[in-house]
């Protein structure tokens, strides 16, 4: 028996070390019939031994991710995560699998819940195996015929572009923090305007950095970005960096950074943080503040004690007060107000309770509604450095006590009520009054609004738009409703609210969507809208089974009804409105697939006489968006007619504007383009759902789409144009010239996912010439 003990002992020690240590399963390929196992710590590795695929927990998380990464690093270095939005939770039965239809799969729990997938629709195949290349590429793959792919993940990056990848249209995005690669604020990738260009954002919209325009050899703002031969990652703090890995040495050699200081990335501490210049920690809150999150200052801070204007009430006395702060670098997304002096823009705010800080210099009063982003605290001297007035809860004024204040960096003021004055002889009672009627809308209680939608439940939630999340509620009375909360942390948005309940509720129109109420109270703000019970067009449009549900008499009838909406809200509404913001999530379906324009939180009035108008705040959505409004600020009733115009030919084709990518095409409006010009447009149609009985109609929609997507404003028809062209089957019209945004091409190759197999997809760089307009 004794001599049986260092056998066993011998037997112990193999079964601790398999699991502290990952176990290739079979060189670089998985293959059919195989599959990685969670439990079993399995991986597979590149040929050569620098990358691997497998499972990983970042830092101290608990979150398990399926990644690749530099096998020869610890800690790990990944270069790529495929659920970075869906961890893993279960670590005994989790797997990743190729699934009888030739997928990838990963899968956790028993019964076995997919998590993750390549999602792709060819045909099954016993022969289709996963490869993961030297180059760091994961690829999905004909075994019989290896060269023709199916998927890879260099078409599909997360934080990191490795040289041979591509970042276009699918664009590099942050970690949420270091231990968290959920998709950051921060982003990366190609102007999908096609200028040939590449940006840094933030929240998807904001942009803060640029490469400029390529030149044939190199970017004209980051000559050093020439080669795209290197290494480049996004870190969670919104930083491009170039970097080599030197194997003598065994260090990252980094080449450069972007933006080079730190400081300057956009929104850097988040909602009321400051970021300070030469500190080893930019990030801190401002005074009466703490972070959302010690981890991740994306997150912002939080106000410690809620501000007690709204309901005008007292807090151990005291009520709401200002904070001035010096030497600031004023935030983004204020208000200008027209006021004579410093006290009038004071009152300004102080009327207002979504009013969050006020300034005034010499280009007058600003105020800013909701959360403060881009502060920043400057040295003294400078000619940016500005006074900034903070709002902050009377809790925190009784936190000063026994603190010296001067009137060099603290102002107080009482909100009575004698001091609501805007105009001689109105108050705030009265103001408040006549803002109610002009709005004409219900308001809705808190409570009756969290009893609807059962405590804000996660199971009745519809969706989330780009202020905050959308739920589905019933009344007492049983109608249904949709419930719209603008989220507490959003950049934009009080604007934008105001916005749309004024607006909607003055519009009145069988294709636009009704609202029925609000809801302002406990710092919240609500829009209660009807409900639609088949959701939005892109929820069909684009998904290859509920397409067919679209069949030839929807499209035409979502088409005319999009046009009447857009025909009302031009001319023959009570104001003359643009949407600035129309594309298929926006138009929602009744319970007949009628379309209902929704969502006017970008929505500007213009003038009865008024066709076009100047901003310096971009907004809407890329690949809708007219070039004069994307590149020059200008918008118009014309941008709308051009955001039309690819609604028209996305509902004809049931293709992507942005995401369609065949042959030499940098988009659909340019591969319509090229079918109308060599006498083909009939292969623009949508196949899956057949041909309808006559193509007259479509081709005459095809037609119309394209005259509106013109580069030109004044070559684009009206929409009173529009509906008479729709209208008046067998009047003759107009020959289409070349649309916008198909001149030029784009600067990375970027494939997307190949759902033939029989289409085989290579990774390239390709650089094009930019043609003058």
């Amino acid at each position: 028996m004794k001599s049986k003990k260092p056998w066993l002992l011998f037997a112990l020690l193999l079964i601790m070390s398999y699991y502290r240590s990952c176990f290739s399963i079979a060189g670089d390929t998985l293959s059919p019939g195989h599959s990685l196992s969670l439990s079993k710590r399995e991986t597979i590795v590149s040929k050569g031994g620098t990358f691997e695929l497998g499972f990983f927990q970042p830092g101290t998380s608990l979150k398990i991710y399926l990644g690749i990464w530099y096998k020869m690093f610890v800690p790990k270095e990944v270069v790529w995560v495929a659920n970075r939005d869906t961890p893993l939770s279960d670590p005994s039965s989790s797997r990743l699998d190729l699934s009888e239809d030739g997928n990838l799969l990963l899968f956790q729990g028993s019964p076995w819940i997919p998590v993750w997938s390549t999602n792709l629709t060819f045909p099954g195949s016993n022969l289709t195996e996963a490869v993961l290349g030297e180059d760091g590429n994961l690829v999905l793959r004909d075994g019989s015929n290896q060269s023709c792919i199916f998927w890879e993940s260099f078409d599909h990056p997360t934080d990191t572009w490795l040289p041979g990848s591509k970042v276009g249209i699918n664009k590099l995005i942050s970690w949420k923090n270091s231990e968290d690669p959920a998709p950051g604020v921060f982003s990366f990738g190609l102007d999908p305007n096609g200028s040939n260009q590449y940006f840094l954002e933030w929240n998807r919209s904001q942009i803060y950095g640029s490469s400029g325009v390529w030149n044939g050899k190199s970017f004209s703002l980051v000559p050093e970005m020439n080669g795209l031969s290197s290494q480049l990652h996004f870190c969670a703090k919104g930083q491009l960096r170039e970097r080599v890995w030197w194997s003598g040495p065994r260090v990252w050699s980094e080449f450069w950074y972007a933006p080079w200081n730190l400081s300057d990335v956009f929104a850097l501490c988040g909602a009321f943080g400051v970021c300070r210049d030469n500190l080893s920690n930019p990030c801190e809150c401002l005074r009466g503040f703490e972070p959302f999150s010690v981890t991740d200052w994306s997150g912002g801070c939080v106000r410690k004690s809620p501000l007690q204007c709204e309901n005008n009430t007292y807090a151990n006395g005291k009520k709401d007060w200002f904070l001035k702060i010096s030497n600031m670098q004023l935030p983004v997304y204020s208000k200008a107000y027209l006021a004579v002096n410093a006290s009038r823009c004071k009152l300004a705010c102080m009327e207002n309770c979504s009013c969050t800080a006020y300034a005034y210099n010499r280009s007058g009063c600003m105020i800013w509604e909701g959360a403060l982003f881009n502060l920043r605290q400057l040295s003294d001297g400078g000619e940016t450095r500005q006074d900034i007035y903070l709002r902050l809860a009377a809790a925190e004024y009784q936190n000063t006590k026994g603190e010296k204040a001067s009137s060099n960096n603290l102002l107080l003021f009482d909100f009575d009520a004698e001091l609501y004055v805007i105009d001689d002889g109105m108050n705030t009672s009265n103001n408040l009054k006549r803002r109610e009627k002009d709005a004409e809308l219900p308001l809705f209680s808190y409570k009756s609004v969290s009893a609807a939608t059962n405590k804000f439940s996660n199971m009745n939630k519809l969706g989330e738009g780009g202020f905050g999340p959308v739920y589905k509620g019933k009344l007492l009375q049983g109608k249904e409703i949709a419930v719209k909360m603008l989220s507490k942390r959003s950049g934009q948005g009080i604007e934008e609210f105001r916005n749309e309940t004024i607006l909607i509720a003055k519009l009145q129109h069988r294709n636009l969507v009704r609202i029925l109420g609000c809801c302002i109270e406990r710092d919240e703000k609500i829009l209660i809208y009807e409900y639609l019970p088949n959701q939005s067009l892109d929820f069909y449009l684009f998904d290859q089974t509920k397409k067919k549900m679209l069949e030839w008499g929807t499209r035409i009838r979502i088409i005319e009804g999009i046009a009447q909406g857009l025909l009302y809200l031009h001319r023959y509404s009570r104001l003359r409105i643009i949407h600035r913001d129309l594309k298929p999530s926006n138009i929602l379906l009744d319970c007949e697939m009628n379309p209902k324009i929704s969502d006017f939180g970008m929505a500007r009035i213009v003038g009865d006489n008024e066709t076009q108008a100047n901003t310096h705040r971009i907004v809407g959505t890329y690949g809708y968006m007219s070039p004069e409004y994307a590149m020059d600020g200008l918008y118009s009733i014309k941008s709308d007619v051009f955001s039309f115009g690819v609604l028209i030919l996305e509902i004809v084709s049931g293709k992507k504007n942005t995401g369609f990518y065949n042959s030499e095409s940098l988009n659909l409006l340019r591969y319509a383009w090229e079918l109308w010009k060599d006498d083909q447009i009939l292969e623009l149609m949508e196949s899956t759902i057949g041909y309808p009985s006559s193509t007259s109609i479509i081709l005459r929609f095809i037609n119309i789409g394209l005259l509106c997507v013109q580069e030109s404003p004044t070559d684009r028809p009206t929409m009173p144009d529009v509906v008479s062209m729709i209208s008046n089957e067998h009047a003759p019209l107009p020959t289409p010239k070349q649309p916008a945004f198909t001149r030029g091409r784009n600067v990375i190759d970027t494939n997307s996912t190949i759902d033939n197999p029989e289409i085989c997809s290579k990774n390239s760089l390709t650089i094009s010439t930019m043609e003058a307009r």
